[in-house]
C-alpha cells in the first residue's frame, strides 16, 4: 500500500461518515436529552476503539468546543483494575459485559465501537446492556457483522479496518459537534 492509496481509501470511508450525516445528527440530539435529563453513556471498545471510546467520553465530561456543564460518561476500556480483574476472574469476553452490569441504568446509553463488529466482549457488553435496560449504539466497519445487528442502532462504515479506525475519529467529532447544537443554551452557557 502506498501514503497515496491509503488516502483514497480513508477518503471512500469518509464519504461513507458523510452518508451518515442524518443519523449522527440524531444520535447528537438524542445523546443531548439523555445526559441533560441526567443520564449517563458508557463507552468501550479494544485497541484504537478503545482510545476512541475513551476520547468520546472525554469530551462528554470535559467539553468538546463549548464551554458547558460536564455530563456522567465512563469509557469502560480505562477501567484497567476491572479489566485485568474481570478477564482473570471471568474471561476476557466479560471484561465490559461485567461492567455494563454493574454501572448502566435503565435508559443509560452504551456505545460500543468496533472496525470489525466482531469482537465478543463487545456482543456480551450488548447482551448485558438490553438486561440493564440501557440503549446500545455501534460503531463498526462494514456490514453485515453481529455487533451492528445486535445494537439498537448502528453506524456501520465501509473500508479496511485502518481506515474505520480513522474515521471512528471523525464521527466522535461531528457527534460531539451535534450534541453540542442541540444543548439547551442554559446549559452550554453553564461553567
Amino acid at each position: 500500500m502506498t501514503v497515496e492509496s491509503h488516502l483514497d481509501g480513508l477518503t471512500d470511508t469518509l464519504a461513507g461518515v458523510r452518508a451518515q450525516s442524518s443519523r449522527i445528527h440524531r444520535w447528537g440530539a438524542s445523546l443531548a436529552r439523555l445526559l441533560v435529563s441526567g443520564g449517563r453513556v458508557l463507552a468501550a471498545g479494544n485497541g484504537g476503539s478503545a482510545a476512541e471510546a475513551q476520547h468520546l467520553t472525554a469530551e462528554l465530561v470535559g467539553r468538546y468546543r463549548d464551554d458547558r456543564a460536564p455530563f456522567s460518561a465512563l469509557a469502560l476500556c480505562s477501567e484497567t483494575s476491572s479489566v485485568t480483574a474481570i478477564a482473570n476472574d471471568y474471561g476476557y469476553d466479560q471484561v465490559f459485559a461485567r461492567q455494563v452490569t454493574a454501572h448502566a441504568r435503565p435508559g443509560d446509553l452504551v456505545v460500543l465501537l468496533s472496525t470489525s463488529g466482531r469482537s465478543p466482549n463487545l456482543l456480551e457488553a450488548v447482551h448485558a446492556a438490553r438486561l440493564a435496560g440501557a440503549t446500545t449504539w455501534a460503531l463498526t466497519g462494514p456490514l453485515p457483522n453481529p455487533l451492528a445487528a445486535l445494537a439498537d442502532d448502528a453506524l456501520a462504515l465501509p473500508g479496511d479496518a485502518c481506515h474505520v479506525q480513522e474515521a471512528q475519529l471523525v464521527v466522535v467529532h461531528a457527534l460531539c459537534e451535534a450534541f453540542e447544537a442541540a444543548l439547551p443554551s442554559s446549559v452550554r452557557r453553564a461553567s
